[in-house]
């Protein structure tokens, strides 16, 4: 039964985050590759920011002309010098950003698959511990955050750095004393971010790990939707998301409160830059140390440096939401997969063996118990028990999506460890009651199988489960898209692709974990016949939900509480009067599992 808004947090495994040296170690190594559009971008914004150096300095010399009594022609030629150079460093800064953007656009694509490529090379029993929200929102929320980041910060934070160096230094050139004025903003910006950046750091963490516990409170309630309406857990799921959205938005409100601290510490830094400047630009003048011209081209220097200073200083609250969002996908790209053994094994044939398993969830009680069974090649045999006996968690430790707590498995004599997992994914195949159909057409969701698998070969591998003739019968044929944003294929079409998949792959072990429950429906006799067409000749290992499903396997293997209780063929079994008699006897009574 789902749990109520007062359960814990998620027990599954949280991905790992990554380090801030690991992060800019894999920031580099991707900027390595865009090496020329970056330095051509930061060459353009250079150039920008240099042409609106040209205004203020200008207008000063205008001032001093002004006060000497100039002609009108020469204060025209000023006016249209400072005019000049702001079109010019318009059109420029556009042509930077744009390139800033092209460029950490392709930066961030290459995160983004890397991370995507990391989380599906994973082992399945990793993946299978790994929280979905967590993985969901780094692949989406983090991978949002940083792409807005990198759209519209990025590049008027690299253009604001260029402008407050450009600056300080035409601020130098123009009058070293009222550079240093300048400066006496500088130890107070740097005291706020120093208070700041401690401070920050922590709550931009606990902001995106609620997030994540939010969008896996969301996610938990769209996949278990089927439950939540059959137990009527609306206002407990309600609950729930409403007080993991709680914690996210009280994190939310505490980063920008203590931002908001932040913005006034920068107004201070601004009063005493300029005061500092006018006064020492007011004794100059008095002193005839400088004239009115210079100390108004600084006074608007440094006016110029309020907005680049204070987008510098405004933009680390995103770039340290942009920073943690990126260690986090950095987290991801960076865990280990494992290494394939050194003395890697290739089965000898087909036969299945499992030797004295036990298996039991995170420290709860055991599913499975001493099982022990040895499946022949090309033998089929049907798992057959109660709910809770333990039959999918069999069938997935012998596909190898769970590590078995005790005992081992071996595929045509090797251990399952000692497999290369190529070698595994050659040898056996898992189609599972849950068969997702990815967005594009038919034909390439089962090419899946085999990508290079030419028409003929997909056409055969139809046709040999029986599902050729309603797949030609679609719109555009085999070039239909399905999927998302394409037609919507049954769950028994869906299931019809997965058995033409397990054909087109030509497996020599197949484990076909309630492929073919559909129960209740019209197909579900065509899935059975599909199901034994896919496996023939293979050593098929069937979780049968439906009980006829065992009928025709070899052998049945009946479990009961994670113990293998009976072993036989259908006929024996009945004869006997056992538990699988009991399962029979319920079936033939009402049409349905027991």
């Amino acid at each position: 039964m789902t749990a109520g808004p007062t359960a814990a947090p998620s027990a599954h495994r949280v991905l790992p985050i990554a380090s801030a040296r690991a992060t800019l170690a894999l920031v580099r190594a991707e900027l390595r590759g865009v090496r020329g559009p970056a330095a051509a971008a930061l060459a353009v914004s250079a150039a920008a920011n240099a042409c609106a150096l040209i205004a203020p300095w200008v207008l000063g010399l205008l001032v001093d002309a002004v006060d000497e009594g100039t002609t009108t022609a020469h204060a025209l030629t000023l006016t249209g010098a400072i005019a000049a150079a702001a079109v010019a460093g318009g059109v420029l800064t556009a042509v930077a950003f744009t390139l800033l953007a092209r460029t950490g656009e392709t930066v961030l694509a290459r995160l983004r698959e890397r991370v995507v490529r990391r989380a599906l090379l994973l082992p399945a029993p990793v993946l299978a511990r790994l929280s979905a929200g967590d993985l969901l929102s780094r692949v989406g929320d983090d991978v949002a955050v940083v792409g807005d980041t990198i759209r519209e910060k990025v590049p008027f934070l690299l253009s604001a750095l260029l402008t407050v160096v450009l600056t300080m230094g035409g601020l130098i050139a123009l009058d070293w004393r009222l550079g240093l004025a300048g400066m006496c903003a500088l130890p107070v910006y740097a005291f706020a971010l120093r208070w700041y950046l401690p401070r920050s750091a922590p709550l931009y963490v606990d902001e995106r790990a609620a997030m994540g516990e939010r969008a896996q409170a969301l996610v938990g309630s769209l996949h278990g939707a089927e439950t939540v309406h059959a137990y009527r857990l609306h206002a407990h799921r309600r609950a729930l998301v409403d007080e993991r959205s709680a914690v996210a938005r009280d994190a939310t409100v505490r980063v920008f409160r203590l931002f908001t601290r932040f913005g006034g510490s920068m107004n201070m830094a601004e009063c005493v830059g300029l005061s500092a400047i006018l006064a020492v630009g007011f004794a100059l003048v008095g002193g005839d140390a400088a004239t009115v011209g210079q100390t108004t081209a600084a006074a608007l220097y440094f006016h110029r440096l309020f907005g680049p200073l204070g987008a510098i200083m405004v933009t680390f609250n995103d770039v340290q939401s942009a920073g943690t969002s990126l260690a986090r996908m950095a987290g991801v790209a960076a865990m280990p997969l494992p290494e394939p053994p050194a003395d890697a094994m290739v089965p000898a044939d087909g036969g299945v063996e499992v030797l004295g398993v036990g298996h039991r969830y995170d420290g709860g009680p055991p599913v499975l118990r001493d099982v022990t069974l040895r499946v022949a090649p090309g033998e089929r045999v049907a798992l057959v028990g109660g709910s809770g006996a333990g039959k999918t968690t069999l069938a997935s430790v012998v596909a190898g999506l769970l590590t078995p707590a005790e005992g081992a498995v071996r595929l045509g004599g090797a251990p399952l460890d000692r497999l290369h997992p190529d070698a595994l994914r050659r040898h056996l195949a898992l189609v599972s009651q849950d068969t997702h159909v990815f967005a594009g057409t038919l034909a390439d969701n089962v090419r899946l199988a085999v990508p290079d698998a030419g028409e003929d070969r997909v056409r055969a591998a139809l046709a040999a489960v029986d599902a050729l003739s309603w797949a030609a019968a679609l719109p555009e044929g085999l070039d239909t898209v399905v999927g998302e944003g394409g037609l919507r294929l049954t769950a028994f079409q869906a299931q019809h692709l997965a058995l033409a998949r397990v054909v087109l792959a030509d497996p020599a072990v197949v484990v076909l974990d309630e492929a073919g429950a559909e129960a209740g429906s019209a197909g579900a006799r065509v899935l059975e016949r599909a199901a034994v067409a896919a496996t023939r000749g293979r050593t098929a290992l069937v979780v049968a939900h439906r009980l006829p499903q065992a009928v025709e396997a070899d052998r049945i293997v009946v479990l009961d509480a994670g113990r293998v209780v009976e072993s036989g063929t259908h006929a024996d079994l009945v004869a006997r009067g056992g538990r699988y008699a009991d399962l029979w006897n319920a079936w033939s009574a009402t049409g349905a599992p027991a």
